[in-house]
Order: C-alpha cells, then sequence, then structure tokens
C-alpha cells in the first residue's frame, strides 16, 4: 500500500510541476493578464502535461506486457519496433493516403504496430532469445525507418520531411486538449485490459504448458497483448510521435517493486512511466531559449546507457 501511494504522490508532484514550471514566464502572465495566464495554463501546458501522462503511461504498461508475453527484460514497444511501425503507418496515411484526420492517423498507427508486433513474433517466436529477440527488433526498427523515409521522400508533398519531424523525434509541444483526449481514452481502456490479464502474464514466467496447465489459453492471451499494445501505443504515436526506452525502463523498476511479477508490474510501470515522460517533458522547456529540443532525443539520451548497462550486466550474470 505503501508503495502504491507513493507512486501515485509521484505522479501527482510530476504533473504539477509540469504545469507550473518554468514559473516565471507564467507568473509574469498571471500578473500582467490573469486571464491570459490561465489561457496558457489551461490551453497549451494542461493538455501537453495530460499526454505525457498519458503516453509515458501508455508505453510503461505495453513494455510490461511485452516484456512478460517474451519472457526478456529488453522487449519494449521501441525495442520490438512497434513504435516505429506505428510512425510508418502514421506517415503513410498522412502523406501518401492524404488522411490526415486523427482518427485516420491513429489507424495508420496501430495497423504499422501491429504489423511490428506481428513480425516480431514470426522472426523471433513468443519466447526469443536475448540476442534473437534483439537482432529481430532492430531489424524490423530499420525497416520501419527505411520505409518512413521512402514514404516521405515519395511524399508529393515537398516539406513532407519537415512536417513529419513530429513523427520522427516525438513532441508534446502545440498539442490541443482534444488530441490529448483522443490519446487518453484508448490508452485508459487498453491498460485496464492489460491490467486484467496480469494473472495469465504471471504465469507465463512458469512456462506455457504451466501457464495452459492453469486455464490460460496462451494462444489467445498472445493475440490480445499484441493487439492491445498496438491499439495503445498507434493512439499515442498518432497524436505524438515516436518516443523511446521509457517502455523499457519503467517495467524494470515496476517489477522491483512487485517481487518480479510482470503481469502485476503493468500499473506501476503506467505510473512509473507518466512520471518518467513527464521528468523528460521537464527537461525539454528548460532547454535554450529559440531551440527545441524534440522529446524523443531526451529519453534516447538517457535510456541508452540504461538499456547498456543493463545489456553488459545481464551478459555478466550469464557468464557466472
Amino acid at each position: 500500500m505503501k508503495t502504491w501511494l507513493a507512486l501515485v504522490a509521484l505522479l501527482t508532484v510530476s504533473a504539477l510541476l509540469s504545469l507550473v514550471l518554468p514559473w516565471q514566464t507564467l507568473g509574469d502572465l498571471l500578473a500582467r493578464d490573469r486571464q491570459l495566464g490561465w489561457a496558457v495554463l489551461v490551453e497549451l501546458r494542461l493538455p501537453r502535461m495530460l499526454l505525457a501522462l498519458t503516453y509515458g503511461a501508455m508505453l510503461g504498461s505495453a513494455g510490461a506486457a511485452v516484456q512478460a508475453l517474451f519472457a526478456n527484460p529488453l522487449a519494449s514497444p521501441d525495442l520490438t519496433g512497434t513504435t516505429s511501425g506505428a510512425a510508418l503507418g502514421a506517415v503513410v496515411t498522412a502523406y501518401l493516403l492524404g488522411f490526415s484526420a486523427p482518427i485516420a492517423l491513429s489507424l495508420g498507427s496501430v495497423i504499422g504496430a501491429l504489423c511490428a508486433l506481428l513480425l516480431l513474433l514470426a522472426l523471433a517466436g513468443p519466447r526469443a532469445e536475448t540476442a534473437t529477440l534483439l537482432l529481430a527488433g532492430l531489424a524490423i526498427s530499420a525497416l520501419a525507418g527505411a520505409l518512413t523515409t521512402l514514404a516521405l521522400a515519395l511524399a508529393p508533398s515537398p516539406f513532407a520531411f519537415y512536417d513529419a519531424y513530429d513523427w520522427l523525434l516525438g513532441s508534446l509541444v502545440d498539442r490541443s486538449l482534444e488530441q490529448a483526449a483522443f490519446a487518453a481514452i484508448p490508452a485508459a481502456v487498453v491498460i485496464l485490459l492489460l491490467w486484467r490479464l496480469r494473472g495469465a502474464l504471471d504465469s507465463l514466467t512458469l512456462g506455457e504448458e504451466v501457464a495452459q496447465s492453469l486455464g490460460h489459453n496462451v494462444a489467445r492471451l498472445r493475440i490480445w497483448v499484441v493487439v492491445l499494445t498496438a491499439i495503445g501505443v498507434g493512439a499515442c504515436v498518432a497524436i505524438a510521435g515516436a518516443i523511446g526506452f521509457i517502455g523499457l525502463v519503467a517495467p524494470i523498476f515496476a517489477r522491483r517493486l512487485t517481487g518480479g511479477h510482470p503481469g502485476r508490474a503493468i500499473v506501476p510501470a503506467a505510473l512509473i512511466g507518466g512520471a518518467l515522460l513527464l521528468a523528460a517533458d521537464l527537461l525539454v522547456r528548460l532547454a535554450p531559449l529559440g531551440r527545441t529540443l524534440p522529446i524523443g532525443v531526451v529519453t534516447a539520451l538517457l535510456g541508452a546507457p540504461f538499456f547498456l548497462w543493463l545489456v553488459v550486466h545481464m551478459r555478466w550474470r550469464l557468464s557466472r
């Protein structure tokens, strides 16, 4: 109970800081024109905070579910090609097919993420070794990245590369409350449904045979996790672009709080993921004035060293 309260408190503090920082600009606006200050708070900062919280929570819970499905702590939406596939789907939908409505972008992102996960299952198998999983995930990410570049190069608009900057590197800037809600509603439903699968996901740690003997349909479980993860991540990518490493880091910390149970880590990973992405967004705001720093770059700079440490640590443990 104390752990849950601490996570909720951490997320609450992160959300409040996201609303009020940097305070100098907001404080000056409130002092000069209270109505304008409230407009900035409600129309600019509130959607950005809600989107960061939603996207981080979705990545954290999706990472926990995917790691449980593959029985591998290195599985995450970005390393399995899910976010790259979702970005590819959004780019193809918007720039080649010409559908830029939020629902169309979300559908394109979901289809791209779903194709990436299904391809990963076909290449690596449901319980792949670490090396196989990483190689398959890197291959899918590279393929999705190349196809995204090709789609932008073939797009009718000569400004396609510039317009797709958000999808390629991730951004929470200038999003509306409607866009935040468009990502938050499916993400909340997906997190809830993944949480309901926690018992079955925990049983997978004992092996597929044991899970089946406990009454769980492993094939159906695999399909549910793949589809739900694609829907949740795809909806967020359609609004804010591809953001990496949150889905890798958050579940690892969450499992330490749940005694190593990957299924029970889904909601704690969502809370930690939301706090991490809110913190990354605060770092973006502290960038020098006049500079736009994509949030995906910040999460990569912070997450890549952690990933390398994790790989070295796992290799050291296997060599003992």
